[in-house]
């Protein structure tokens, strides 16, 4: 099941996309599809008919995983 990433790549816009499975601390690269910025504009150094983006784990300051719609209605708390 793909996981929705935020990547923070430096110098750069943050840019969210999948990815197949969460890196392990040996990966050099991420391998990350269906990459936009967040607002779901086009990324501006990506050509539009890449599908698969391969970034090395030199350019990357962070990664955030962020949660499904469906996990975060299960998980959420309500106050009473």
């Amino acid at each position: 099941m793909p996981r929705t990433v935020l990547i923070h790549v430096k110098g750069e816009e943050a840019v969210v996309g999948e990815v197949e499975q969460l890196p392990e601390p040996t990966d050099q690269v991420m391998i990350v599809s269906n990459v936009r910025y967040r607002d779901g504009r086009d990324v501006s150094y990506i050509l539009p008919e890449t599908s698969t983006v391969i970034y090395p784990w030199s350019i990357i300051h962070c990664v955030e995983v962020l949660t499904d719609e469906k996990e975060e209605e299960i998980i959420s708390f309500i106050r009473e």
